[in-house]
C-alpha cells in the first residue's frame, strides 16, 4: 500500500473515533436545572468508560456553581406509596460533591417532601458508586422530580437509572437536621 494512501486512511479512522467519542445529547425527558446550569454541560457519554451514562460537566472554574440533571414525573400512579430512586454515580475532579436528590412536589409546584445524598456525598475522582434516595408519595403529589447534582468544578456521570415503588420495609430517607438551641439567644 503506498505511504498516502495509509496516512489517508489512519486520518479517517481518527476522525471517525473521535466522532464516536462525542457526547449525545440529553434525552428529552431530562433536563438541567440548579443555580447555575449555564455554568455546566451535560449530555449523554458515548465513549466506551460513559457506556451511555448521562453527564454533568462544569464549564468553568467556579467553585460556588452548581447544578442538577433532572426528570419529571406524574405522581398519580405512586399516590400512597413508597418509592426510590437509585443509580450509579462516577466522578472526575470533582470539587465539591455530587449526589443524587428527589423532590416531591403538590399539583401547584409547592414541595412537599425533598431529600438529596449531600449527607452521602461522591467528591473527587471515584469510581462508579451506587446511592438511592426513598420517600413516601403523599396523597397530595402532583409530580415526582429526581436526577443527579453536581456542585462546584468537575464532572459528574449518572447510570444505570432505576425509579421503582418499594415496601414499607425499607427505610425512608430524611433531610439531617440541626439540632435546636433550646432557647433562643438574643
Amino acid at each position: 500500500m503506498k505511504p498516502h494512501y495509509i496516512l489517508a486512511a489512519a486520518a479517517a479512522a481518527t476522525t471517525v473515533l473521535a466522532l464516536a467519542a462525542q457526547p449525545a445529547p440529553l434525552p428529552p425527558s431530562w433536563h438541567m436545572t440548579g443555580d447555575n446550569p449555564d455554568k455546566f454541560t451535560a449530555g449523554v457519554d458515548t465513549s466506551p468508560e460513559g457506556r451511555g451514562a448521562k453527564f454533568l460537566r462544569s464549564k468553568t472554574n467556579d467553585p460556588d456553581a452548581w447544578a442538577g440533571l433532572l426528570q419529571s414525573v406524574q405522581a398519580q400512579r405512586y399516590l400512597g406509596q413508597r418509592v426510590r430512586f437509585r443509580a450509579r454515580l462516577r466522578t472526575e475532579a470533582m470539587s465539591k460533591w455530587a449526589g443524587l436528590w428527589m423532590r416531591i412536589d403538590s399539583p401547584e409546584g409547592k414541595s412537599l417532601v425533598f431529600y438529596n445524598t449531600h449527607d452521602k456525598p461522591v467528591k473527587g475522582t471515584s469510581g462508579w458508586q451506587e446511592r438511592s434516595i426513598v420517600l413516601d408519595v403523599p396523597a397530595n403529589a402532583g409530580t415526582i422530580v429526581f436526577g443527579a447534582i453536581g456542585a462546584g468544578t468537575g464532572e459528574v456521570w449518572m447510570e444505570p437509572v432505576a425509579f421503582e415503588t418499594v415496601g414499607r420495609n425499607v427505610s425512608v430517607d430524611r433531610m439531617p437536621t440541626e439540632a435546636l438551641p433550646t432557647a433562643p439567644t438574643l
